[in-house]
């Protein structure tokens, strides 16, 4: 049993994990997001992947230029996998702060993530 946020959606499938989640921050995955994103992918010791509206290449996940060069927009569907140690947390963690606009929502005070 996972002691992981139940609501949170995601599947296993061996030792890999997986989930989906869209992106509703206000530009979508500019420099200061995709930081935040793989940061928190690379505190995580197992590999982590990011693939695109249904794309079949998978991205590193942990790599800022990927994540940048993938051009993700508000509306894009991301998927996320994790394999290895900590996989299942990683996919949580990643996909709650996709949920959370990056926590930008916060740093501006504007529900849609962008400056003031």
């Amino acid at each position: 049993m996972s002691e992981f946020s139940p609501a949170f959606p995601r599947e296993r499938s061996g030792t890999r994990w997986q989930t989906e989640v869209e992106v509703t921050h206000g530009i979508g995955l500019h420099a200061r997001p995709s930081v935040a994103f793989t940061r928190l992918a690379k505190s995580f010791p197992c590999a982590i992947e990011v693939a695109v509206d249904g794309s079949a290449d998978w991205l590193n996940g942990k790599s800022i230029v990927k994540i940048m060069g993938a051009r993700i927009r508000r509306g894009t569907r991301l998927r996320i996998r994790a394999e290895g140690a900590r996989a299942e947390e990683a996919i949580v963690a990643l996909g709650e702060l996709v949920r959370r606009n990056f926590d930008e929502d916060r740093k501006h005070g504007r529900p849609d993530g962008r400056p003031a």
